[in-house]
């Protein structure tokens, strides 16, 4: 198998220049065997290129762009989707080459190889089969069947006496609601014959006040009768000494004509 790179040599964008150096570097860094297309000088290299790449994978534009990277015939990715394998340590299976043993890689890939049972894929023979000739035990060929089925009844066991728990710590707390119950009706009766003691006390404080109010009104209307009574009465003082006054001059006035009548004759 042979991996093509597909490159622009003499591209002026320095992103594309960088790009084509990160998957050259890296590709020869793992001793990968590789070809590099130039697409810049070479049209049958840009038509193929551009003809392989799946239409999915393609810009808006419909014109991919270098570095493409294929394995034979078969589109393994861009720029981008190799620099995501390269951060999962997916090289490999991104260029659809066989892990080197004892790889990051190697070993992931041998654990997604691991049969569903937990069978590794060493001990099946030829035809996908359990080889009965190694001896491998009951746990291990079942991976871990055995360890989940002792954890489930652990789990159920457990379960039930949560049930047990559960029903005791619901009666408790029921018995805990009904005397907080209890005790919320004897405060709100308390409650309720403390305000009706505190009206009673403000109710007096009322009637005592509004006494108040009354026997002070009361005061003032009597002083203010009182003085009115005062002032009739020098009113009639005052009147009767001006009657007294007229009738004085009255007297005084007969004196003097008769008085004169008598001088007259």
């Amino acid at each position: 198998m042979v991996i093509k790179v597909f490159l622009a040599t003499s591209s002026g964008s320095t992103a594309i220049k960088k790009k084509q150096q990160d998957v050259v570097g890296f590709l020869e860094a793992l001793k990968v065997d590789y070809t590099p297309l130039d697409i810049a000088c070479n049209e049958e290299n840009r038509m193929w290129m551009r003809q392989n790449v799946p239409s999915e994978k393609k810009p808006t534009n419909g014109i991919p762009l270098p570095p493409q990277i294929f394995n034979e015939e078969s589109y393994c990715g861009d720029y981008d989707t190799f620099f995501d394998a390269k951060e999962d340590n997916l090289v490999y299976t991104f260029l659809g080459l066989p892990p080197p043993p004892g790889s990051k890689e190697a070993e992931q890939t041998d654990k997604e190889h691991i049969v569903e049972n937990g069978t590794h894929a060493a001990e099946t023979n030829e035809d996908g089969n359990l080889d009965d000739s190694i001896d491998v035990p009951v746990e291990e060929r079942n991976g871990h069947a055995h360890e989940e089925e002792e954890e489930e009844e652990e789990q159920a066991a457990g379960e039930e006496e949560e049930g047990e728990g559960g029903e005791e710590e619901e009666l408790e707390e029921v018995a805990e609601g009904e005397a907080a119950d209890d005790e919320a009706t004897e405060g709100e009766t308390a409650g309720d014959e403390a305000p009706a003691e505190d009206d009673g006390e403000e109710e007096e404080e009322a009637v005592e006040e509004t006494d108040e109010v009354t026997e002070d009104t009361e005061g003032r209307a009597m002083e203010e009768e009182q003085e009115e009574a005062d002032e009739d009465r020098e009113e009639e003082d005052l009147q009767s000494e001006e009657e007294e006054e007229l009738r004085q001059l009255e007297e005084e006035e007969e004196d003097v004509e008769e008085t004169q009548e008598e001088e007259a004759e």
